[in-house]
């Protein structure tokens, strides 16, 4: 068995690792990834699906994979994409989904706290304001291709709380 068959195997072996939910939140299609064994940071992508009647907000995340979890999003600045902490976390509408994605809103994960390896699992623990927390385990898929490889971004210096905010809004897809 050649090496590239033995991880496609392991990935979807992983990938199969299923949703994950609480209350009237669904986690599915979770996956991290890092621009090289030695990068600083990561991030995480998924898709929240809401089957409540009320509106949700995931607030915060916790892991032990990076220093600082941070809920993130790219806005356009004069032609310029720019990446910003999102403050008050991410809505998911009642009835709908919200989608982390590259080039979007996304987990940052700065201060990694060991290499990002294909096909190995890191868990997470998002914490919502209403169903409260749900843990997963996320696979690590550095192959896969994105909207926008974000991910190699050297956060190390940011501090979220001297971001602008101010100008920020919320994109879900329902």
């Amino acid at each position: 068995m050649t090496l590239k068959t033995l991880a496609t195997i392991s990935i979807s072996m992983l990938l199969s690792l299923g949703s994950a939910h609480a209350g009237d939140i669904m986690i599915e299609h979770q996956y991290a990834r890092a621009a090289s064994p030695v990068a600083k940071s990561g991030a995480s992508f998924m898709h929240i699906m809401n089957n409540g009647t009320e509106t949700d907000y995931l607030i915060a995340v916790r892991t032990d994979a990076a220093t600082t979890p941070e809920l993130h999003t790219h806005l356009m600045e004069d032609g310029v994409a720019k990446m910003r902490e999102v403050e008050g976390g991410f809505e998911i509408l009642a009835g709908g989904s919200t989608i982390l994605e590259r080039g979007g809103m996304h987990v940052m994960l700065m201060g990694l706290t060991r290499p990002f390896i294909q096909a190995e699992v890191i868990t997470m623990t998002l914490i919502f304001e209403h169903a409260g927390e749900i843990t997963i385990e996320v696979p690590i898929d550095n192959e896969r291709q994105g909207n926008m490889d974000h991910s190699g971004m050297d956060h190390s210096d940011m501090n979220g709380s001297k971001m602008d905010h101010s100008s920020m809004e919320n994109s879900n897809s329902n």
